[in-house]
């Protein structure tokens, strides 16, 4: 490995249930010629992580499929229903290679390129006094969220969740809030509309409720 090499792992989370979006499963939604997922976990793969792994629980058979032929390890949460902290939990402790940093990714972010991921990455490298990243976009909390690999003991433990308020909250002091210069970092896919609005972004596309009804139930 290069001396100046950023060595970073990403996990992505691709568990939930998709509850406000009647329904469907948002990360199997057709975008761009590929699923939801798919694109997601093929940019984060650009930024090249060291390791990827992908979380799944509801439809996990659908999205291992949607993901099948990518470099990328598979693991099933079981405690998916309890909420994205138990996926968190699961994803970081599937990894298996040593690492600086950790990204943790939402499987739904699909106007994040691999240069968003590699850019948190590199920056994360170099802080000295914090040792977690958050993204934020004109004052709004955004994800991914990166966190120092020495955390790892305590995210699998659960006495640390990267993606929660109250960790940002409870200690200020670790957390660098990292300006970013796009509102890709604060754009997911929670409801038919969100996902509307991202397919007019990316170009001519039928709308997310056609889309959604020709889909057999």
């Amino acid at each position: 490995m290069r001396a100046n090499a950023i060595r970073f792992s990403a996990v992505v989370l691709a568990a939930g249930v998709s509850s406000r979006m009647q329904g469907r499963n948002k990360l199997l939604l057709p975008v761009g010629g590929e699923t939801v997922i798919r694109r997601t976990v093929r940019n984060v793969l650009e930024a090249q992580p060291v390791e990827t792994v992908a979380v799944v629980g509801f439809e996990a058979a659908a999205l291992t499929e949607a993901l099948s032929s990518l470099p990328i390890h598979m693991h099933f949460n079981p405690r998916f229903e309890q909420g994205q902290m138990t996926s968190v939990a699961a994803g970081v402790s599937a990894l298996r290679q040593l690492t600086d940093a950790v990204i943790v990714c939402l499987g739904d972010m699909v106007l994040l390129t691999a240069a968003d991921y590699r850019e948190l990455a590199q920056r994360h490298a170099q802080l000295v006094e914090q040792s977690i990243l958050v993204p934020q976009y004109r004052g709004q909390r955004g994800n991914p969220v990166v966190f120092s690999s020495w955390r790892i003991p305590e995210v699998i433990a659960g006495r640390r969740n990267p993606g929660c308020r109250h960790l940002i909250a409870d200690h200020p002091e670790e957390v660098f809030n990292y300006h970013v210069a796009h509102d890709g970092f604060v754009t997911d896919l929670d409801t038919p509309e969100d996902y509307d609005r991202v397919l007019a972004r990316l170009g001519p596309t039928r709308g997310a409720f056609s889309v959604l009804s020709d889909r057999p139930t």
